[in-house]
């Protein structure tokens, strides 16, 4: 089951070929704070809702129509977060970026820590992945929205993922809404400078969607990253993920990431990347503005399409009060 959200209010469930709107939501958050109030999964509130209107996803995708699969209605409620190194093959590309004098970088050693303990058996606990922050709801881009990179920053660059959705129950619990593609949008040239500024890097747009696929993270997920200029690929990579191709187990990050109370706040809305092994800028392709990212895994439905655009300087001055 997928679920899709309309920017003008709306939800979209989508089994098989067919798609309907789910009738009394406006919205994913809505029908997930629901199913959470009536302790019920997600298909159950959808089923009880009867059917609604059919109508083609394909089409509304491209008329631009479809907004993040999920968003809060107060952006400063909605955190934008993930974690890194965390799929086999993920290392070499951070690691050409950060080798220290000693022969293996911080990135290489984080990785080993994953391969070795990212997998916890039952009942233990995992070591704790890399970490990121990347803003709130506001950095929050819907399907073929820009990914709009500062004045300031040295590249703007792709990165394929899978996000997991999440919201806070009332007492404190996280409830796992569902999974989609997500274009985790960085400037690696200044992540490279000195991994000090990975926390900077990480301050830009996300895109998310078209859709969320409800249920369990597949094992094994193929995609394909690729960029288009002038209506022509100019770059184009696979991806994998799923925990076949992880270092870490899902559980063993969501762990480390809600562990924190600040992040089980009652009715907070979570959106967490999970690493991906496949940069455009490892490979030494220089994105441009105007270039298409095209994030593209058929089990996560609808590809994810989103233009570069540079934004003009913005001066900043501070006043004293």
């Amino acid at each position: 089951m997928f679920l899709s959200q309309l920017k003008t209010g709306g939800v979209v469930c989508r089994q098989g070929d067919a798609a309907r709107l789910v009738p009394g939501f406006a919205s994913t958050y809505e029908l997930a704070k629901a199913a959470v109030a009536a302790k019920a999964p997600l298909a159950a509130i959808i089923e009880r809702q009867g059917t609604g209107d059919a109508v083609d996803l394909a089409a509304l995708a491209a008329a631009g129509k479809l907004d993040c699969p999920v968003r809060h209605p107060d952006p400063a409620h909605m955190y934008l977060t993930g974690t890194g190194l965390t799929h086999t093959g993920s290392a070499s590309a951070r690691d050409s970026m950060h080798t220290d004098t000693a022969g293996m970088s911080d990135s290489m050693k984080m990785f080993r820590m994953g391969i070795e303990g990212g997998k916890p058996k039952p009942g233990e606990t995992g070591v704790q992945p890399e970490w990121f922050y990347k803003g709130t709801g506001v950095e929050a881009v819907a399907p073929g929205g820009d990914l709009v990179s500062p004045s300031f920053a040295l590249d703007g660059g792709e990165e394929p993922e899978l996000a997991g959705y999440y919201i806070i129950g009332e007492d404190g619990t996280p409830f796992r809404i569902g999974f989609s593609v997500a274009n985790e949008f960085s400037d690696h040239v200044t992540e490279k400078i000195n991994y000090l500024y990975l926390a900077h890097s990480k301050l830009r747009p996300a895109a998310f969607g078209p859709e969320l696929m409800v249920g369990a993270l597949p094992d094994h997920v193929e995609g394909t990253s690729r960029i288009l200029r002038d209506g022509k690929t100019v770059w184009e990579k696979p991806f994998l993920s799923g925990e076949a191709n992880m270092s870490h187990t899902i559980a063993n990050l969501e762990y480390h990431h809600f562990k924190y109370a600040l992040f089980r706040q009652p009715g907070d809305l979570h959106v967490h990347m999970f690493g991906t092994a496949t940069l455009s800028c490892a490979d030494g392709f220089v994105t441009k503005e105007g270039d298409i990212f095209e994030i593209e895994a058929p089990q996560f439905g609808l590809p994810l399409r989103n233009r570069l655009v540079r934004a003009a300087e913005q001066p900043v001055t501070v006043n004293m009060l």
